[in-house]
């Protein structure tokens, strides 16, 4: 699959992966502060991300070992999008309602690129004979 062809895919599983993570979002604003409620949305779209990420994205088989190394896919995503949330809701005074949406669309070509590294990544590492010295 061509590295074009999985950044559309990429942006499909983000707008779905966008619109899990502001469902559950304002789902829990009902109850929670916002940056609460950021955090476990945050949590839970990204489990989806990386099951959606792994079959549909980069067509590769889902392994603990990816699994576990997924959210430091998300880790500059996470960084960007809860500085801007709380730079546009508690310094420009924007809604908490609406500023996730801006905040995540900066973090979304560093987050392809280090989730294709990590996605695409041998699980084992190469005998020593493919090894380059």
């Amino acid at each position: 699959m061509t590295v074009t062809a999985q950044m559309a895919r990429f942006a499909l599983v983000g707008v779905v992966n966008t619109g899990t993570y502001y469902g559950c979002y304002l789902v829990l604003l009902m109850w929670l502060p916002y940056i609460a409620a950021h955090v476990i949305a945050f949590a839970l779209s990204m489990t989806g991300s990386f099951f959606l990420n792994s079959w549909f994205t980069y067509r590769t088989r889902p392994t603990w070992r990816k699994f576990l190394l997924f959210p430091l896919t998300n880790a500059a995503n996470f960084v960007i999008t809860t500085g801007g949330v709380y730079l546009l809701v508690d310094l420009a005074g924007f809604s908490s309602r609406y500023a996730p949406l801006v905040a995540a669309a900066a973090a979304i070509p560093i987050t392809f690129v280090v989730s294709r590294t990590i996605m695409l990544r041998p699980d084992t590492p190469a005998p020593e004979a493919e090894r380059v010295p």
